[in-house]
Order: C-alpha cells, then structure tokens, then sequence
C-alpha cells in the first residue's frame, strides 16, 4: 500500500512499519509530499520519523500520521492501518435527508454507563420507537484519556479508540440505518486540541495570520492553505463515504479564519454535493454559527456558502429567557419582551437580523428572506450539549422546570416551522445533569482547566467548591443518562408527549411546511401565552401560573376547531373563540 505523508519544510522522512524504517522519497509531481510503497495490512503499526527525530538520530521520536485512521494507543501513540474494505455492512441505505427529520443530539460517552459505541447502538431503538429520523452524534475523533466532550479531539481521520474505534463506529452507523435514523456527526476544524496535536511538526497547519480564542488559527488563508484545506476537505468527505455517514455538523463556523475568496466552507459544501450525486444519497452539512447570517445556508448559486442548515441559537435564547426568566449575558435582549422574542423568531428566524445587540454591544445579524427561505435550513431545540454543559452546574431546564413547562417547551420545539432537535434524555425530562468534563492525562493541562472553569463561573458569583471538577471521574459519571427514569413519572407521560408530538409532525404536512412566510402568532407578554397558526393548525402554550383565556378568533388565528393533542384536558374554543387553556399546557387544535 502507499504511504504518504505532507512534510513540506522536512529534509528527510522515514516510514516506520511495524517497527521497522523505510525511507520515503520525495513525490516530484506534488510540493512536500513523501511516499513510499510497503507490504501492510489492516491493523498494522506505523508512524513518521521526520528529519531524523529532530536530533534524536534513528531512534527519534515516531509520530503519528496526520491522515491516520486509528490511533489505538490514544493521540500520541502509533497510527494502525484500516482496511475499510474488511467490514461487512448489514443494511443498505438509501439515505435521509433534512426536510421532515426530528434530529437526537447524542454523546456517545454519556448516552450509556459504558460509554461504547456498542452500548448506544443496544439502545437506538429507544429512538426509531421515539420518532428520532436523525442522530447527531457529538466529536468521536481521539482526545487525551478517556472520558471528555469531544471538542478538544486531534487526528481527524481517526476515531476514539474508547469508544470502540473505527469498527465500533461502523455497527452503529449499520445499526441506526437498519431502524431507519440518519447518523450526522459533529467536525471541529476551527481548532484541534491542545494535547496530542502533533500537525505543527509536519507542516504550517496552522498560522500567526489570525488568533482565536484556542491560540493560532487553523490555517485557511495563508501560505501552505491549499494542502490544509484539502486535509480537512479529506476528513469530512472520509467520515461521509468511509462511514456512511449522512451529514456533518461543523462546530463554530464563525470562529474558521478564512478571508480567501472562495472559502473553505463554499468548497466543502460543493465537495459534499458532488459526493452526494456520486454516492446516490441525500448528504447534510449543518452549521453551528452565532452570526445570524442567511447567507450560511443560501444555495451557493444564490451567492450563498451553501450549507444545507444552522443552527438557531436566537429561537433557543428567546425560549430559554421566556420558560426561565433568566436575563443574564446574551439572554438579555431576548428577556424584555421573551414572548415577543419567541414569536420574532418562529416568523422572522433570527432576533438579532439586523438589530443592536446588547451582549455584543453593535449592530447584528441580518434578515432572512421568509418568501424564499425553506424553514428546515434551521435547526429549533430548547436545549444542547453548550446550553446545558455550559452552564455552572450542568442543569437542565428539567431541574427547575414544572412537566408543564418542559411539555410546552416540547411543543414549540416539535411543532414549530424549523427541523427540530432534542438533546439527549430531553424527551423524558432527565434529571441528570450534564457536565463539563475531561481527563486530560497531562497534569499541568488538567489543573489549567480545573482552575480556569472555577475562575469563569467566580466571576458570576459561584464559590469556587461549588463549580463540579472537570478531572473528577464523578463529574463524567453524574452526567450518563439514567434508564430507569423513562418508566416512571413524570417522566413517561413527558416521554409519550414528545412521541405524540413526532408522530403528529410525521402525519400532519402543516407541520413540516418550509413556508416560513405563512407563519402566524400572538401572543400576551403580561398573562404569558402564545399561539401560532401553521396552515389548519393551531398551537397555543400557556407558561404561567394561572388559567389562560385566548382569543383564536379573527384573521389572524381563526375561531373553532377540535383539539388534536393536549397536555391536561381542554375544550376546543366555542362561539367566542376563547380558548381555555389549563396553567403550564400546551394544545395542538385543527380546523373542522
């Protein structure tokens, strides 16, 4: 098999195989490449030796293949050959795409005690019973120790070897295709981690050119760019066809530092679109961005990046502010008006489309043009992995919220105009938090982060003994899903709530209607209700205390109607078009 390796400032490189050196020549038709063919197969150990070891002369330090498929040992060990070849996939698959999916976003580490690919595939019929067309499986590529987020991951070829590796990942995919449920997987290109990232020994990976908030910016723009974004573009397009994967959620766009003309993002959605008409199947590429910017999902002919969806943080903050009544940080925009916020964005998409931003302190966002957007390019959730992990305590809305409440924030998420999105245990009202946590094997590295995190949240006023350890062992433990719960209350009824409100989405075409422009409210900021109309239906949530009155009648809403789904018993509106809607509930009414 070839063996190559970009290297472009190196003297020499060596192939170790097996323990044994082969000296790569230089490629003449290819700038800093080295190849060299050997005898391998599926398992074998190999590494580079890049000018001798750097002066540690033939026993110079072996390190790890940029482009390497598996990392058995963990990011600093050798790479292992993958014959892709050797596994036997079970189902064929012709693929989901993003208009009518219910998406699941999913840590592979938490999702179950054991932590195993394996382990959460035993579980995903949980998921086809639930409705779920898509899993959005959090950062699966190598990270220091065994237990962390995902996000601080290094070889991006290769997949976490405690998770099951590359195999393990395989039967899951296999496993989720044969119930029916696209698997999405979250990239990071913004960054890698900041132990085990050996790329900077082979080449300028990354560049001064631009800082970001992790240091040096992944190197988009400057020279040596074209070979860096070919080693990303490589990743994303191996992760989609070696895999089977159905799509990939890119983690922070507006953090990529690229100022070139035609960007990375333009060339990966094109890449991905010519991989989807070879392949024969729909291929999703989903942002995570903050800019509030239609163009990340405008069709690239349109002038756009091209991205199939984004995520949409502004409907999240409007939700959040209007279940919780908290106003800190960049809820506070969203908290003066919560109602009128969550309205603004179930028409409009974005709060911020062109407003001042407090938080930010200037102008932001940009309008989306409703007559022409599909709603399904944006993704609508109550809660994410950075919504709850972020937060001090790791506490889901369900540690403070009524069932009430988490079954109206249910039905705004599932029966509003955007592809939907439940985090994990979210569709039973898990109890259990979700924290940050890590294990870092470095010791410096781990009290780095274990003293930073306790500063961020003593700025906000928490004691430092408060602020869970992110080394802890227990931090990790406290954050796996508890089974037990979804069989006993609250829990089930939360549970066959949610199921309900999928299988209505799935059967009623109003309900994945792309029209965002035939969107319909109103709402009452002082008796804190809201109604929305989508074709022949209507949704109405009651978040407060008491009793609601709700005026359907008139252009806006329309009078009468039967009810369809509710929360706690409720009568459809009589002859004066009010309905009376129960404290904490939520109904789903149709037109006669």
């Amino acid at each position: 098999m070839l063996f190559e390796v970009w290297a472009p400032d190196a003297d020499s490189a060596e192939l170790r195989l097996a323990g044994a050196p082969r000296a790569l020549e230089r490629d003449p038709e290819r700038a800093g490449w080295w190849t060299v063919e050997a005898e391998a197969s599926d398992g074998d150990r190999y590494g580079f030796v890049l000018n001798g070891g750097e002066g540690g002369g033939a026993d110079g330090p072996v390190l790890p293949d940029p482009r390497s498929r598996r990392q058995p040992d963990g990011p600093d060990g050798e790479s292992a050959v993958v014959d892709h070849s050797a596994y036997t996939w079970r189902n064929d698959w012709a693929g989901r795409g993003l208009p009518g999916a219910v998406l699941y976003e999913l840590h592979i580490g938490t999702y179950t005690d054991e932590g195993t690919f394996d382990a959460a595939a035993a579980r995903l019929g949980h998921l086809a019973e639930l409705g779920i067309t898509h899993v959005s499986l959090m950062p699966v590529c190598p990270f220091p120790g065994t237990h962390g987020w995902g996000y601080e991951g290094v070889s991006l070829w290769a997949v976490h070897e405690p998770y099951g590796g590359p195999e393990g990942l395989k039967r899951f995919v296999d496993t989720a295709h044969g119930l029916g449920i696209a698997v999405v997987l979250d990239v990071v290109h913004n960054h890698l981690g900041p132990s085990g990232n050996h790329l900077p020994a082979f080449g300028p990976y990354f560049t001064e050119t631009h800082r970001t908030p992790w240091g040096a910016a992944v190197n988009l723009d400057a020279p040596g760019s074209d070979e860096v974004r070919a080693y990303l573009l490589g990743s994303a397009l191996a992760w989609l066809r070696d895999y089977r994967l159905d799509g990939l959620r890119l983690d922070a766009v507006h953090a990529l530092a690229d100022t070139r003309a035609l960007t990375f993002l333009e060339e990966l959605s094109a890449a991905t679109d010519a991989l989807a008409t070879e392949l024969g199947r729909p291929l999703s590429l989903i942002a995570e961005s903050d800019l509030c910017d239609p163009r990340t999902t405008t069709p690239r002919e349109s002038g756009g990046i091209g991205l199939h969806a984004q995520w949409n943080d502004d409907f999240h903050h409007a939700l959040h502010t209007a279940l919780t009544g908290e106003s800190q940080g960049y809820y506070a925009d969203f908290a003066a008006a919560p109602l009128a916020a969550v309205a603004k964005t179930v028409t409009s998409v974005f709060f911020h489309n062109g407003t001042y931003s407090s938080f930010r302190g200037r102008t932001h966002g940009r309008p989306v043009d409703i007559t022409r957007t599909p709603a399904h390019r944006f993704v609508g959730y109550a809660q994410t992995h950075d919504q709850i992990g972020n937060r001090a305590l790791g506490d889901r809305l369900s540690a403070t919220l009524s069932p009430g409440l988490l079954a109206c924030a249910a039905t705004l998420v599932l029966t509003g105009p955007f592809t939907p999105m439940l985090f994990m245990g979210e569709e039973w009202g898990a109890r259990t938090p979700w924290q940050f946590f890590t294990d870092h094997t470095d010791p410096a590295l781990a009290e780095a982060v274990r003293s930073g995190r306790r500063r961020e949240f003593a700025a906000h006023g928490w004691a430092a003994d408060d602020i869970p350890d992110p080394q802890d062992p227990a931090t990790r433990n406290r954050s796996c899903l508890d089974w037990s719960e979804p069989a006993q209350e609250p829990h089930a009824r939360l549970h066959a709530w949610h199921r309900e409100l999928i299988a209505l989405r799935r059967a009623l075409p109003d309900l994945s209607d792309p029209d965002l422009a035939s969107v319909r409210t109103a709402h009452d900021e002082q008796a804190r209700w809201l109604a929305y109309r989508r074709g022949d239906l209507r949704i109405a949530v009651n978040l407060d205390e008491k009793p609601a009155a709700i005026p359907l009648g008139g252009r806006l809403l329309g009078a009468g109607g039967r009810v369809v789904a509710a929360w706690e018993p409720v009568e459809a509106p009589g002859d004066d078009g009010l309905l009376h809607l129960p404290p904490e509930s939520c109904v789903v009414l149709a037109d006669d």
